[in-house]
């Protein structure tokens, strides 16, 4: 079973579906004579941004349902998560993803929809996302949406990320550094 957190966060999800299904008996076998495991599994993405009182629930069943079934928590924020859950459960952090692999997905998004770009604006997505293949999807359909018709530019992308390009960054160190207030009220207007 797989459940996103973010859309069915509240008590009565996990009072009416996960404890429901983490209650069902399994089988051993399957009808075609397969192994099939002791024991059930619950994926809850964006667990997060659970209600506390959907997590105290959550956290029975999970206490109550642990010989037969087990629970994956998914989440961004493991501070957002009661301590009863987290401390029962294994945690895993997931590295940023490397650079070529987040480049290789988005191309093969924009050849899959026709997208046209600018050689620089996937290198502006993927230096903007650092390393979250989520946020670089989302800023590319954005994108995208903004620019139909056209070749989308790293301008393009620095525009919907709100990213301060690097040239500007670079000009306001440099004045910050010339002690001239004068200069400084220029730059920053």
């Amino acid at each position: 079973m797989e459940l996103n957190s973010s859309d069915e966060r509240g008590i009565n999800v996990i009072r009416e579906k996960v404890k429901k299904f983490a209650q069902f008996s399994v089988i051993a076998t399957r009808s075609d004579g397969a192994y099939c495991p002791s024991f059930k599994l619950i994926i809850l993405d964006e667990c997060d941004s659970m209600t506390k009182a959907a997590q105290a629930a959550l956290r029975r069943t999970m206490e109550r349902e642990s010989k037969t079934t087990r629970f994956c928590l998914i989440c961004n924020y493991i501070s957002r998560i009661i301590d009863p859950i987290t401390s029962r459960c294994a945690k895993f952090r997931f590295k940023p993803l490397k650079d070529n692999i987040i480049v290789q997905r988005l191309q093969t998004i924009c050849d899959t929809e026709n997208v046209q770009h600018e050689p620089g604006a996937i290198t502006e997505l993927v230096k903007c996302t650092e390393g979250d293949m989520r946020k670089a999807v989302t800023f590319l359909q954005s994108v995208a949406r903004f620019r139909t018709n056209t070749v989308i530019t790293a301008i393009d992308v620095q525009e919907i990320t709100g990213i301060i390009p690097e040239n500007v960054i670079e000009n306001l160190y440099q004045v910050c550094h010339s002690s001239s207030y004068e200069k400084l009220a220029t730059t920053v207007k």
